[in-house]
């Protein structure tokens, strides 16, 4: 089996002490997260975790048994990219001499779709929110000219089918 991407959902209840169990079971694996996110699902109380990670089938599929023997959790599912609807974030931060030195940084603003979230004396701030190749290439168009600060969001995704999440809740919530 080869390597491939994949999405995990994780809905729980938000308990002090869970997401590092969760990170330890990738741990034991010694498989790395490469992007986590945490917020609040379309559930009332209901926590979602969304993890990605690239591994094969077999391992995420081991992965999510062992998340989904954690009290705190309701459902652990994974999905592969193309089962998915999903961005990432990210801030630029940029000297300002450059926004109005350099003509290429102004192609680079239009043409990525980003936006400039503030501009001061020393520095302006772009936010972009796309794909993570996207990003990357903005990123490294950026690079040759200075980047003074780079950060970038986990990924938030959203799965092209119905989640089954909500009537598996409704049954708990009749029984």
């Amino acid at each position: 089996m080869k390597n491939e991407w994949f999405t995990i959902s994780v809905y729980s209840e938000n308990n002090v002490g869970l997401l590092n169990r969760i990170s330890g079971i990738f741990l034991k694996r010694h498989i790395n997260i490469e992007s986590l996110n945490v917020s609040k699902s379309e559930i009332d109380h209901v926590s979602k975790f969304t993890i990605v990670v690239n591994t094969t089938e077999k391992w995420v599929h081991n992965i999510v048994g062992q998340i989904e023997k954690q009290i705190e959790v309701i459902k652990a599912f994974y999905h592969t990219d193309d089962e998915t609807i999903y961005q990432e974030s990210a801030l630029f931060k940029i000297a300002s001499n450059l926004l109005f030195d350099e003509r290429q940084i102004q192609n680079i603003i239009k043409e990525s779709n980003s936006q400039i979230v503030t501009v001061s004396r020393e520095f302006f701030v772009l936010a972009k929110s796309g794909r993570r190749y996207e990003i990357d290439e903005m990123y490294d168009q950026l690079k040759p000219f200075g980047i003074m600060q780079f950060v970038r969001s986990g990924r938030i995704s959203v799965t092209k089918d119905e989640m089954q999440i909500s009537t598996l809740l409704k049954e708990f919530q009749h029984n």
